[in-house]
């Protein structure tokens, strides 16, 4: 099965006691969990952390009753073995159909397309975002740079060497092929647009102020559906599971009780593959 995160879910978090069926989950196990549930605020982190903890009580008291589980087992990897059976045994996830991949397929075309890649050189102008005056000055170097450039572009590797603060100097500014996602996130949004050429004018990072040449673009395109449906009956069927997953623990929740804390529609659980 895949792993399926536990999501951040709405409320206000009422400390312990919490119970699960009349089994109490302490505020030292909480405590514990926290660790694998980072959070903007510690309450945050510990809603998240107890909700975990109920959800695997949960589980853990069904696996039990169907004797996949003796009730004073301890050993975790029990417990995960057991967990999976449960799931595996109990939970229903349809298997798409070709209809519904096809279907989800047309809907959605970028999530399914090669990316665009460019082939790119660019010269580092290194400067803290909180110094505005060494920013300044640098950004009108970078001016003075590309205009330079723009009258003698072969200029490019012999400028990289001799002004720039990246790596990339000893190669002449040589990024090679950037992906998205492969570069700082503000300079990776910029050169999507960018056409091929020399850019005009010096791009903004958290590192400075970049000089930008981009000698190639290699324009995404859509991929045939045989070529991705694989991928897309993963997700449909992940989709499946989790929706599936979140009717089976609000029915346990139902039937074995749980105080000191709720689940809702959102519920699931960092589960087992």
């Amino acid at each position: 099965m895949q792993m399926i995160e536990i999501a951040q879910l709405p409320g206000r978090y009422s400390p312990p006691p919490v119970k699960v069926g009349g089994k109490p989950i302490d505020e030292e196990s909480i405590a514990r969990e926290m660790q694998y549930h980072p959070a903007a605020t510690a309450d945050e982190a510990q809603l998240s952390a107890a909700r975990a903890l109920v959800v695997r009580e949960l589980l853990r008291q069904r696996a039990v009753e169907l004797d996949l589980l003796s009730a004073d087992a301890t050993g975790e990897s029990d417990h995960d073995a057991a967990i999976a059976m449960l799931l595996e045994r109990e939970l229903e996830v349809p298997e798409p159909e070709e209809e519904a991949c096809r279907r989800f397929f047309d809907a959605d075309p970028e999530r399914f397309s090669e990316p665009t890649r460019i082939a790119v050189r660019h010269i580092l102008l290194a400067a803290a975002p909180d110094d505005a005056e060494r920013r300044d000055a640098l950004y009108r170097q970078g001016q003075t740079l590309i205009e330079e450039l723009t009258a003698i572009p072969e200029r490019f590797t012999e400028f990289a060497m001799r002004h720039s603060d990246c790596p990339s100097k000893s190669e002449g500014g040589e990024l090679g092929w950037l992906a998205p996602g492969q570069t700082v996130a503000e300079l990776d949004r910029a050169l999507q647009h960018l056409p091929e050429g020399l850019h005009d004018r010096p791009l903004a990072s958290r590192y400075g102020w970049h000089v930008v040449i981009v000698d190639q673009r290699d324009e995404g395109r859509r991929l045939p559906f045989e070529q991705v449906a694989e991928r897309v009956r993963h997700t449909l069927r992940e989709q499946a599971t989790r929706r599936a997953l979140r009717h089976y623990l609000l029915a346990l929740e139902a039937e074995i009780g749980v105080e000191g804390i709720e689940l809702d529609d959102d519920a699931a659980g960092s589960l087992m593959q």
